[in-house]
Order: C-alpha cells, then sequence, then structure tokens
C-alpha cells in the first residue's frame, strides 16, 4: 500500500494524516530545543562558575564529559525499551526528569556536585533523544522524513547554541548564574503535558513505510549490526561529537583566554555554532531527500574541513571566527542529524528503529561526547587549549574515510 494512503497513527486506509504530523514534529522539536538548552547553557556560563567554584579547563571537560556519558548509556537502553514499550512512555517522562534537573544544576557548589547533576540529567536527556528521534520519522510522510528529522533535531542547536549564549551572556548583567539554571525548569514541564496530550504510538506496519527493509517482524536488539551502515554510523557519530562536544565545550575559554576576545563577543562568535548548526540541519537533510543521503555526508565532511581550516588561521577578530565556525557547524550539524536520524533507522526493520538510533548516538556520546572534552581538557591544561581544534581536525580526517563506505538509504533513491 502507498506511503501516501496511510496515517501515522493506523494503518487503515485513508489521507495521511498531516495535522498530527506537524502537531508532533512541532513538540518533539521545541522538547529537542530545551535539551539543548539545559546541555549547552553552562558553556557560556563556565568562566564566571569557575571563578566561584574554583575550577579549572579538566574540571569542565569532566563535567562535559560526563553528561555525555549518561546521555550515551541512557540512549543504548532507553531506545530499545521504547521499541518495545512505544514512544509515550520512554519520552514523556524524560521532558519532566531533565527539566527538573537543569534547574537543580544552579544548586551545584563544587565539581563533584555538578558532575553528579549533570550525570543524572544526561540519563533524561539520553532517554528522550533517540526516542524523539524516530518518533519523528514514524509521525512524517516518508517523502519529507529527511526534511522533518532536520527541523526536529534543528531546534537543539538553534536554542541551545545559537540563542543561550547570546541569552545567557546578557543576563548575566541582571541575575547571578544560579537563577538562570532555574528559569528552564518551566517550559520543559509544559512541553511534557503537550506531548501527553498529542503524542501516539505507532503500529510496526506504519514504521515499516520508513524503512529500507519493510519489515515488521520482531528482532533480538543485537541484529542491528548486521546492517552495514549501524557500526559506520557508530564510528561516524564519534567523529561528528568529538569535533562538535571539543569545539562547544572548550572554545569559550579559547577565545577568552587564549585571544582574549571580551565576554559579549565570546558569545557573538560562539552563537555561530548554534547558528551555523541550525541551519545545516534544516537544509542538508531536505537536501538528501533529493540527491539521497550519501552524497550529501560527502558534501558535508569536506565542508566542515575547510571550515575548521580557516577557525584554526583566524586570531582576534570576532566576525571571521563567528563566520569560520558558523561553515563549520553547519556541516558538522548535518551530518549529526543524517547518522542519527535517517540513514541509522532507514537501514534497519521497523522493531529495531529506536534502537539502532540510540545505538548510535549512545556510542558516540559515551566516546565522542564523554571521552573526547576529557582529553582535550587534559591537552589544554598541559600544553595549550590552543590545540583543542587539531583534535577536532583528526576526527574529520577519519569521518571522511567512514562515509566513504556508507550504504544509500534515501527512499528516492532506493526507488
Amino acid at each position: 500500500m502507498h506511503a501516501a494512503t496511510l496515517t501515522p497513527s493506523t494503518t487503515t486506509p485513508s489521507r495521511w494524516d498531516i495535522s498530527y504530523e506537524w502537531k508532533a514534529v512541532t513538540l518533539l522539536c521545541l522538547g529537542f530545543g530545551l535539551v539543548g538548552i539545559d546541555r549547552f547553557m553552562i558553556l557560556p556560563l563556565f568562566p564566571v562558575i569557575s571563578q566561584e567554584l574554583h575550577l579549572n579547563y579538566q574540571d569542565l571537560g569532566q563535567i562535559t564529559g560526563v553528561l555525555s556519558i549518561a546521555w550515551g548509556l541512557a540512549s543504548i537502553f532507553m531506545g530499545n525499551l521504547s521499541d518495545r514499550l512505544g514512544h509515550r512512555k520512554v519520552l514523556i517522562p524524560a521532558v519532566i526528569v531533565f527539566s527538573l534537573l537543569a534547574g537543580f544544576s544552579g544548586l551545584a557548589t563544587g565539581v563533584v556536585s555538578m558532575m553528579a547533576i549533570r550525570a543524572l540529567m544526561g540519563l533524561a536527556e539520553g532517554a528522550f533523544t533517540p526516542v524523539s528521534i524516530v518518533a519523528t520519522l514514524d509521525a512524517s510522510k516518508p517523502s519529507r522524513q529527511g526534511m522533518n528529522i532536520g527541523i526536529q533535531q534543528m531546534a537543539l542547536p538553534l536554542f541551545g547554541l545559537g540563542i543561550a549564549p547570546v541569552l545567557v551572556t546578557q543576563l548575566l548583567k541582571v541575575v547571578e548564574w544560579h537563577w538562570i539554571f532555574a528559569l528552564v525548569s518551566i517550559p520543559g514541564l509544559a512541553i511534557a503535558y503537550l506531548l501527553y496530550r498529542v503524542l501516539r504510538n505507532t503500529p510496526p506496519a506504519v514504521a515499516a513505510l520508513h524503512t529500507a527493509t519493510a519489515d515488521v517482524a520482531a528482532h533480538r536488539w543485537s541484529d542491528v549490526f548486521k546492517y552495514r551502515n549501524i557500526p559506520l554510523n557508530m564510528l561516524g557519530m564519534l567523529c561528528w561529537l568529538t569535533c562538535l562536544v571539543v569545539l562547544s565545550a572548550l572554545l569559550p575559554s579559547y577565545l577568552v583566554d587564549y585571544l582574549h576576545l571580551s565576554l559579549e563577543q565570546m558569545g557573538l562568535v560562539l552563537s555561530a555554532i548554534g547558528f551555523g548548526g541550525t541551519l545545516g540541519t534544516l537544509v542538508m537533510p531536505a537536501l538528501s531527500d533529493r540527491l539521497g543521503r550519501k552524497p550529501v555526508m560527502v558534501m558535508s565532511v569536506i565542508g566542515a574541513g575547510i571550515g575548521l581550516y580557516f577557525l584554526m588561521h583566524t586570531g582576534a577578530e570576532p566576525y571571521r571566527l563567528f563566520g569560520s565556525l558558523f561553515a563549520t557547524l553547519f556541516f558538522v550539524f548535518s551530518m549529526i542529524c543524517l547518522t542519527v536520524g535517517p540513514i541509522s533507522a532507514e537501514s534497519v526493520p521497523a522493531k529495531l528503529m529506536t534502537t539502532a538510533s540510540g545505538i548510535v548516538v549512545g556510542t558516540g556520546e559515551i566516546f565522542g561526547g564523554g571521552i573526547a572534552p576529557v582529553i582535550a581538557g587534559y591537552v589544554a591544561q598541559h600544553y595549550g587549549i590552543q590545540y583543542i581544534l587539531h583534535l577536532a581536525a583528526v576526527a574529520l580526517v577519519l569521518g571522511f574515510v567512514v562515509v566513504l563506505f556508507l550504504q544509500e538509504t534515501a527512499p528516492s533513491q532506493r526507488r
């Protein structure tokens, strides 16, 4: 039966439920935006927090890393749980928990308490991430799934890395950093309630419309490794998240301490991560619906490498730094979005979609998001913070090799 004759909530013939599609995509987009704020708002705050709590670069790497490791572990296990229980039973509690814990970050009194709070928050956000990706894909008409995944994923860089750095550095002029964390809890609870009212669980027959296998049978979770794209995507996510987390976690200190920019200039430059990432997740996944996933991935890894080269060779010039960082993260977020979303979910049977996305997100977070910033923090502390950019460059070179071996999964190319 043709995809356009099914709704995302039933297998009976009717017109595609466009109203539900856009309600679900919008709420899941806003939810992921809050994840971005909760995760990344600490980065522009760090120069201020470090003075009060007596933290150093290595502490920042550890605080960033522990959240990523917890995020990764939760993604691996909760993705499989969602495939068995349905999206709703994982997504809604996750939003409530991470919203409350984000507010508790303002109560931290040192590196240990901050790491503990951020680790618990990472568990909740890790549960939300792969489930929200597949819930978005399931709600989407197959011809729009790349575009809709891009819309949902763009909220994290837009809110967390684009708006948050500018907003946070301005709020610091009027309130203490403790209260800035508390402000983010209320919107999260409102989104949780709206998801409770709107979100549906998707039956396997409809979910299968979004995969290359059209397989609705039950499978063991380990069967995901039989599909070549999944191990490749695990390696790819390690590379993309190494580049993203190293740049976003330590770049504020690089800009202030090494290039001697002001806090306001640092906030302006850092916002390029969010705005570049937002545009990249909107444009490139939608383009992949027409051109195919693999060609867009090849273009993106080359583009990210060029942007990073110019970033490494730019001095204390805020606007040039903004442009180079914008270009780099435009393509990095394109690759992240396609890797965790369409390329992973489209490669496996319907009942393994969230499991596949969760494993890819989880391994990338644990190693690329968890271990890389700890290594980068050590390098910055003992050798010089300017060398963190070389770690990101090595990750992109390895990622280029991985991309060359991917199999195409886009519905337009399969036809």
